[in-house]
């Protein structure tokens, strides 16, 4: 009646003192498998890594190289375990990320955040626990602990890069004509003109200069006529992306490429509220009981869309009278400057929600009320 159930232990002997079998096809236990979560603080050299087991103590972080990083996760994944690591995004890209991914981690990136409210103490080792305290919340449900970012692809990202650029260049050719002005104010009390550096004007400005101040401007117009070259390449080739495309008309070749290149993928939103909200003109928030109090707006998302969406907006205005946005709040725009700004930013956050449902094919331009050019 009292039989003893044998053990694999039990087994193993039974198999190695009877002779049969192979010692090395006894059942094995299986190993446990681990969850590793790791806080990694990125600098240019090296990274600050806090790692946590399962839900054990964090460990006191350690700094690493990248390579010996990546070496870590590859033999915690090839022991059977599971890696999951976090960082801030930062200047430095999206290089570790794509090898963490290729390691075999769960990588997540997100916005950079203020890790400790209070300000009191902060260093890469104190960031880099706390990233880790933060990813362990956010793994076990708590979705609001950390606010990650979708990381665009190779292709994506270097498709971005060429209205990042055209804007760059934009910048330098502003700051060189300035600065041809700042000289020649502060040697002969006069200015320059607009487009100072084109042929035609410094044919004939250039020899009402001093000596000194026409050899200190000769150079500068070089570089402004570089900077204006590399516009109309990065210009020319940016609305060849859209040539063939029907867009509305006052929302401008130039314009639909760059909103293209900053989104990535219009089918990333899943609904209008994801689309309106990238753009950061929402406005913020402080309502208690019965008291709401809005205020500005929280420029949360990407800045280069906003940018680009409210100088949309003005034209769209001029062009596209029967756009319902605009005929809702048409009595909105006649009450002063400071309205009517503040009415094109929210037609601004209306836009993006409408070229989405049209570039994901939710709608046409004419359910929207907008004329194709």
């Amino acid at each position: 009646m009292n039989k003893q159930i044998p053990t694999h232990h039990d087994n193993h002997n039974a198999n190695v003192s009877g002779g049969q079998g192979n010692p090395a096809d006894a059942p094995r236990p299986d190993p446990i498998q681990h969850v590793f979560k790791v806080g990694i603080d990125v600098d240019l050299n090296f990274c600050v890594v806090a790692i946590q087991c399962d839900h054990g103590a964090i460990k006191p972080a350690q700094k690493m190289t990248r390579p010996q990083l990546i070496t870590w996760i590859k033999e915690r994944i090839a022991a059977g375990h599971t890696v999951h690591t976090v960082y801030e995004s930062c200047g430095l890209g999206y290089t570790l990320h794509r090898e963490l991914v290729a390691a075999g981690a769960h990588s997540l990136v997100i916005t950079p955040t203020r890790l400790d409210p209070e300000r009191r103490r902060k260093n890469d080792r104190l960031d880099a626990r706390e990233l880790c305290v933060r990813l362990s919340r956010y793994l076990d449900g708590n979705k609001d602990e950390l606010a990650t970012i979708r990381v665009p692809s190779v292709a994506e990202q270097q498709r971005r890069e060429y209205g990042r650029q055209r804007q760059f260049w934009g910048q330098q050719l502003r700051r060189l004509e300035n600065h041809g002005r700042a000289l020649r104010l502060e040697y002969e009390h006069q200015t320059l003109p607009s487009g100072w550096a084109g042929p035609r004007k410094w044919k004939s400005l250039a020899p009402q200069l001093s000596q000194f101040v026409r050899g200190q401007l000769e150079p500068i117009v070089e570089q402004i006529r570089h900077c204006k070259a590399q516009l109309a390449r990065l210009t020319a080739g940016l609305e060849q992306l859209v040539a063939q495309q029907t867009l509305p008309k006052g929302l401008g070749s130039l314009t639909a490429a760059l909103l293209d290149g900053e989104i990535c993928d219009w089918n990333r939103f899943r609904h209008r509220k994801a689309a309106g909200s990238y753009t950061g003109c929402c406005p913020s928030e402080h309502s208690s009981g019965g008291t709401q109090r809005l205020g500005s707006i929280d420029r949360h998302g990407n800045r280069h869309v906003r940018r680009l969406l409210v100088e949309a907006v003005w034209r769209l205005i001029r062009y596209q009278p029967n756009w319902h946005a605009y005929k809702k709040l048409l009595g909105r725009l006649a009450h002063g400057a400071s309205m009517k700004k503040k009415t094109v930013v929210a037609l601004a956050r209306q836009l993006a929600i409408d070229l989405w449902r049209w570039r994901t094919g939710r709608c046409t331009l004419a359910d929207l009320g907008l004329v194709p050019a």
